[in-house]
């Protein structure tokens, strides 16, 4: 539990000072068609970072990682451009999720958003949202559904052919 709240303190503390980083945008302009690299550019500096650093760790575990892992990782979190969140609101939303996961599910049931409500609402369809986004850009079906399932534990789709890419993407997600 320790270690979980140090991790989440850490990121945002980087959330905090990702004004002051620039991002490697050149990286993912290589990995990304024109209208991903686009709604890439929309997500904010910090989810940028985090993106990138997704994907530093992709590489790092196998060099050779599959292109839909690598969009993957640098658009799992697109759907959060959606809605901007400042870094207070991110970091309610995980610490209520974290102590009371029944107010979080309850507080993100409906996508009305406001602005008390909204951290917990982007939270829990940004992946959906992501999907959205990413359908509009005509991705690779294999991208979108690993962006829509990055955050869900469920494991009835250990079946597909790329769902091994899937716990992969979630690894360096959460190692992020």
């Amino acid at each position: 539990m320790m270690k979980a709240a140090f991790h989440r303190l850490s990121q945002g503390i980087g959330a905090l000072f990702a004004f002051a980083r620039s991002p490697d945008i050149e990286l993912a302009r290589r990995h990304l068609s024109a209208c991903e690299y686009e709604a890439f550019r929309s997500m904010a500096r910090s989810e940028q970072l985090h993106s990138l650093q997704v994907l530093e760790r992709v590489l790092a575990a196998d060099p050779a990682a599959p292109d839909a892992l690598i969009a993957a990782a640098l658009l799992h979190d697109v759907g959060k451009s959606r809605y901007r969140l400042s870094v207070w609101q991110k970091t309610l939303a995980v610490i209520i999720e974290g102590i009371a996961p029944r107010l979080s599910l309850r507080l993100s049931e409906d996508e009305t958003l406001g602005i008390a409500r909204a951290p917990f609402i982007v939270r829990r369809h940004h992946a959906q949202w992501g999907g959205e986004i990413l359908r509009n850009c005509g991705s690779d079906e294999d991208v979108i559904w690993l962006v829509e399932r990055h955050q869900n534990s469920d494991e009835r789709h250990s079946d597909r052919r790329i769902f091994p890419l899937l716990s992969r993407l979630r690894s360096a997600d959460s190692e992020s």
